[in-house]
């Protein structure tokens, strides 16, 4: 797999047992506070989604809102939220998932995208692939299509990619074990 991004990696700031043990939590604050990187790290997807007839791209909350709306102004195309339960004001649709110890849930409103629209899921990271799953579900509820799931960052080794039912892009990769 090209990594189109391997020189950036060394401005993602590692820190070892984040938010719990044994955990190394890829920080992409010090990428953002490089100008030149972050707007490196946004050509690099702007190149990628130019040219792929998208009407929307639904960023997840909330790191995928840094991601998804500056891209989505850049394309000319539109920009949906997916949000933690109990956030969006409108009628919404719902979607519960499994985490490594219990649910979580994301909602997006149900008149945000219509039938047949080619959308992009942006988030900032893939690692199990969960969350990323249930917006592809929650996309699809409402008729869509999703054209692919990009990421600045992909935790190689925790199985995120093999959970998806979209191609996925990422910008770099880390191994994980």
């Amino acid at each position: 797999m090209n990594e189109p991004a391997v020189h950036l990696k060394s401005l993602v700031r590692t820190i070892p047992d984040f938010p719990k043990p044994g955990i190394l939590f890829r920080d992409i604050t010090t990428l953002l506070s490089n100008p030149a990187a972050f707007q490196e790290t946004f050509q690099l997807l702007i190149s990628r989604y130019r040219n792929a007839e998208l009407h929307a791209i639904c960023g997840i909350e909330s790191r995928g809102f840094l991601i998804g709306a500056p891209l989505a102004l850049e394309l000319g195309i539109a920009f949906v939220p997916i949000r933690k339960p109990g956030k969006l004001p409108a009628a919404v649709e719902r979607v519960e998932y499994s985490l490594e110890y219990g649910t979580d849930s994301l909602e997006i409103h149900k008149d945000a995208l219509q039938p047949g629209q080619r959308v992009l899921l942006a988030d900032d990271l893939l690692a199990t692939g969960g969350t990323i799953s249930a917006a592809a579900q929650l996309v699809h509820r409402l008729d869509t299509i999703v054209h692919e799931a990009a990421f600045i960052i992909e935790l190689e080794g925790l199985g995120g990619r093999e959970k998806l039912s979209c191609p996925a892009f990422s910008l770099m990769r880390f191994t994980e074990e």
